[in-house]
């Protein structure tokens, strides 16, 4: 179970994140956020990690070439895009950094990332996963909203489709039950880690990490 702790803005919390386990740091470059973090501070932190934490960028509607130089100095290793990005903006990020292209999906349904993904296949793309998050209007994630997950559980194409990274509205309280129902590749958090908006609590982020790790081990098995 790939597990990533997103919204990272200072050094220690990231170190809380890493001694917990965690596998990917995310690192949200979208200032409307209350996450977002300075370029430079995060190319400090991303200097500090050990080399098995792959260090993500989150971009939202970004210039390509902020995301390129960006990615370059912080010393990024995947690109994850979570906006309105275009299969073939996808196309031109993932021809330089493996790229996480997150979705948000509500009941209607995977009509659309079918669609979508089919696109990024014709162009030669293979991204690094999917992100799957709530779809709530005018936002871009981060709302606290859980994704449907019996949508995902019926309707993710395993065979021909990116591994999937479940996102949206988890906790230490729900993320083993939600990988029961999804069996995702991965789990995706931010805010269900927090104390205050944008404050990691070490022991949400510790038990989650815990209970994740039990809960995919349990459906790898």
């Amino acid at each position: 179970m790939w597990i990533k702790i997103c919204g990272i803005r200072d050094l220690p919390t990231a170190r809380i994140a890493v001694e917990a386990g965690a596998d990917a740091l995310g690192f949200n470059f979208y200032t409307p956020s209350p996450r977002a973090v300075a370029v430079d501070v995060a190319r400090e932190i991303v200097a500090q990690l050990p080399d098995r934490v792959e260090a993500v960028g989150l971009f939202v509607n970004h210039s390509l070439e902020f995301v390129r130089e960006t990615s370059r100095h912080c010393g990024l290793r995947t690109v994850q895009l979570h906006g309105d990005e275009s299969p073939d903006y996808v196309a031109q990020v993932a021809a330089e950094f493996p790229v996480i292209r997150a979705f948000r999906v509500g009941d209607a349904g995977l009509g659309e990332v079918a669609g979508y993904l089919a696109r990024l296949s014709e162009l030669g793309v293979t991204l690094r996963a999917a992100i799957v998050d709530a779809k709530v209007a005018g936002t871009y994630g981060g709302t606290g909203h859980t994704a449907p997950w019996d949508v995902l559980s019926a309707g993710w194409n395993r065979e021909q489709w990116p591994q999937l990274v479940l996102a949206g509205g988890l906790t230490p309280v729900n993320v083993e039950q939600a990988i029961g129902v999804v069996h995702p590749w991965g789990v995706d958090v931010a805010g269900g880690v927090e104390s205050a908006v944008a404050c990691k609590d070490p022991a949400l982020v510790r038990e989650f990490v815990s209970r994740a790790r039990e809960a995919g081990g349990r459906i790898d098995s």
